[in-house]
């Protein structure tokens, strides 16, 4: 690892695409993660992350299919942080768009989604490339008509903001989705690690991200300011030779922890612990450790008159009383 970053030092070029750099990194009061520690995780994953992993490209192909159920295009889509590789690999061929803006905090991982278009021959739409903040979007009000992030604003300080500056990049009529992490990933990595601190340290301290929950999905899109909300939710378990695996997997895909907190040093001892109880627990009959990945998908549009819209408390003009009796009396 280390002659890698010292090829990076030597190799690095002047940015061939627009950079944006912000300070702070959150206007949130309470900032959870160390966002410029998330950066240059992301930096390091951009080096490690495989070109075709399996979990990213199920769930960015799972996060597409949202579009063929849309009778309309999107000629300019934005693509925010996670799986960029594997949503740029899913659009294309699927002509749901002319234009497609990349970006991400990682410059790293900006340049690696460029190598990757530079190498490919397949010109299905023009594609920009940009490194920029999620909490700090830099696209202009109403400028955009699809807004996609699969699996990277799970790391927002102000994850509300964030969607609200989404909204606001939408032009009317204009579609956002998205895809988190939910609070049921890596449960079983969260018991075999409390059980392993309290056993070799007496106490506990947060390693794993505070994720949201299903039933907050709904009220964020919302509060958002987005119409026509929709939420639903996967379970994907994936198997690993060991614990240890699984970590390198996580620290491969970015997202290894990025806590705000004092002790960020993780004892031997306790890992190797945690690696223990994660096998004992959870193993199966094969030798192999699973891993639930919760996955919370959402779709929310920008307000238009074309939309469908509720009617007016009161309006109705039959109770639910005379529907049960109709019903009734057929029966």
């Amino acid at each position: 690892m280390r002659a890698l970053s010292l090829l990076r030092k030597c190799c690095k070029q002047p940015l061939p695409f627009p950079t944006f750099t912000f300070a702070p990194f959150s206007t949130s009061k309470v900032n959870i993660f160390d966002r410029e520690l998330k950066r240059k995780q992301r930096d390091r994953a951009a080096w490690l992350m495989p070109s075709n992993d399996p979990l990213l490209h199920t769930v960015s192909e799972n996060l597409l299919d949202r579009l063929q159920d849309c009778k309309k295009t999107f000629p300019t889509a934005l693509c925010l942080g996670g799986s960029l590789q594997a949503i740029t690999r899913s659009l294309r061929g699927r002509g749901a768009t002319e234009k497609l803006i990349v970006m991400d905090a990682s410059y790293e991982m900006v340049q690696a989604c460029k190598n990757a278009d530079d190498a490919s021959d397949d010109d299905t739409f023009e594609t920009v490339f940009l490194v920029g903040d999620e909490e700090f979007l830099p696209i202009k009000e109403s400028s955009v008509d699809l807004v996609i992030s699969c699996l990277g604003l799970h790391w927002t300080n102000d994850l509300p903001g964030a969607m609200i500056q989404s909204r606001l990049a939408l032009k009317p009529d204009g579609l956002f989705l998205a895809a988190i992490f939910g609070g049921e990933t890596l449960k079983e990595l969260r018991i075999a690690c409390t059980v392993a601190q309290m056993e070799r340290e007496g106490g506990i301290s947060p390693r794993l991200s505070p994720l949201a929950q299903v039933r907050d999905a709904g009220n964020l899109l919302t509060r958002a300011g987005f119409t026509l909300p929709g939420v639903d939710v996967d379970e994907y378990v994936v198997k690993y030779e060991s614990a240890l695996e699984l970590i390198e997997h996580l620290r491969a895909m970015g997202e290894t922890n990025a806590l705000f907190q004092t002790n960020t040093i993780l004892k031997r001892d306790t890992a190797l612990a945690t690696a223990a109880i994660y096998d004992s627990m959870f193993a199966a009959e094969d030798g192999t450790v699973p891993a639930t990945f919760q996955v919370i998908y959402m779709t929310g549009w920008s307000e238009h008159p074309s939309q469908q819209k509720a009617k007016r408390r009161g309006s109705a003009t039959i109770s639910f009383k005379d529907i049960e009796k109709q019903f009734a009396n057929q029966s």
